[in-house]
């Protein structure tokens, strides 16, 4: 206990006066070779762990570690650099599964991120085979409607973008507002500018304990941190590059409205009793979508770092525990559960994943300033 008390007070301290970029790279490296270390096992590439690796491919990205890239890589040739693996094309489906048939389940399709990021590294046809093949039958389809859930577009707006720029083919960018469309139609909440997980949560069908709107925080967080990744690679001048942004800033500012004192956002956004408490995955995405935003000019830096540092304050004083690991990471769900116990030791790869991403970009954050 009294180790424990030190190793707050030290992080304190640091977030009090200022992190220097050196800092923000210790505690990058910490939970990194913490994770990495205790999951010498790769697993599979469905969405819960290819999420981890969306964010140890950003911190490669951004220390040219070398162990960081070999674990991805190592992941990626496990899976044999696919998602779900059945070659019976008339049997691909995508309303929800772990099976090998639902290849067009974008929980299945979240590793093609993965893979071409490692493609990008090093260019080898084997690395994005897969991908192509998939998402190329897929955009061959009369189908709109593959991104019926949230989470959803994160697993797969980015790999629209990642596989737009290596391959060429407008065909991405059209599918990918067409699906995104669909998404906005059935999940959206013009007055929050927030997004139901689901059509199964939209209000007043479905309320929280309260009896108010119930937005899932991670939910609103793989949006939210999908919209940064896509707007980064959008080209400057693809038309709906300007909606993702006015939807992106709309939720910004409902974020600051919505964070809790302590920097964290509760589980159910909206009703903080509903399942009150800290949760590490969703106020992680949040925290990157925002400091990505500040970093590239998107989101005022007077506006929103104070709730970027509050949310910081929380991911590193509380989330973060002594010997790196992650904690207070809701577990697998699709919604705030009453009741629910996430504590200290309530970890998960993708919450990690979060954590990771949001570090990156409080590093270059604080480079800036130098």
């Amino acid at each position: 206990m009294l180790k424990r008390f030190f190793f707050l007070l030290l992080i304190s301290t640091l977030t009090s006066r200022g992190q220097s970029s050196t800092e923000v790279r210790e505690i990058i490296d910490k939970v990194n070779t913490y994770w990495q270390e205790n999951n010498p096992k790769l697993g599979w590439a469905f969405w819960d762990i290819a999420a981890y690796h969306t964010g140890n491919m950003e911190v490669y990205k951004l220390t040219g570690n070398e162990q960081y890239l070999k674990y991805s890589e190592k992941w990626a040739e496990q899976n044999e650099w696919m998602g779900a693996k059945s070659n019976k094309k008339e049997e691909w489906k995508y309303s929800y599964g772990e099976k090998d048939d639902f290849v067009l389940f974008g929980d299945w399709q979240i590793c093609f991120q993965t893979y071409a990021d490692l493609y990008e590294i090093n260019p080898q046809e084997y690395k994005i085979a897969r991908a192509k093949e998939v998402m190329e039958y897929q955009m061959s389809t009369d189908k709109n409607d593959y991104w019926w859930w949230a989470d959803g577009l994160y697993m797969v707006m980015p790999v629209m973008t990642k596989m737009y720029k290596i391959t060429g083919n407008p065909l991405y960018l059209k599918k990918l507002n067409e699906y995104f469309q669909y998404a906005h139609s059935i999940m959206y909440d013009k007055e929050t500018g927030l997004y139901y997980r689901d059509a199964k949560y939209v209000y007043p069908k479905h309320k929280s304990v309260n009896g108010k709107k119930d937005f899932w925080a991670r939910g609103d967080g793989w949006v939210f941190a999908a919209f940064a990744k896509v707007i980064q690679d959008l080209p400057k001048k693809e038309p709906q590059r300007k909606t993702y942004i006015k939807l992106y800033q709309k939720m910004a500012k409902t974020l600051v409205e919505t964070q809790q004192a302590e920097g964290y956002w509760t589980r159910s956004m909206l009703d903080p009793a509903h399942a009150p408490g800290p949760e590490t995955s969703g106020t992680a995405f949040f925290t990157y979508g925002m400091l990505w935003g500040i970093n590239n000019g998107i989101l005022s830096e007077k506006k929103y770092l104070p709730t970027a540092k509050k949310a910081w304050k929380y991911l590193t004083e509380t989330a973060l525990q002594e010997n790196g690991k992650v904690g207070y990471v809701q577990p697998i769900g699709e919604k705030a559960i009453p009741g629910q116990v996430v504590n200290e030791n309530s970890t998960s790869p993708f919450g990690v994943g979060a954590f990771l991403l949001a570090s990156c970009e409080m590093y270059r954050f604080v480079e800036k300033k130098k």
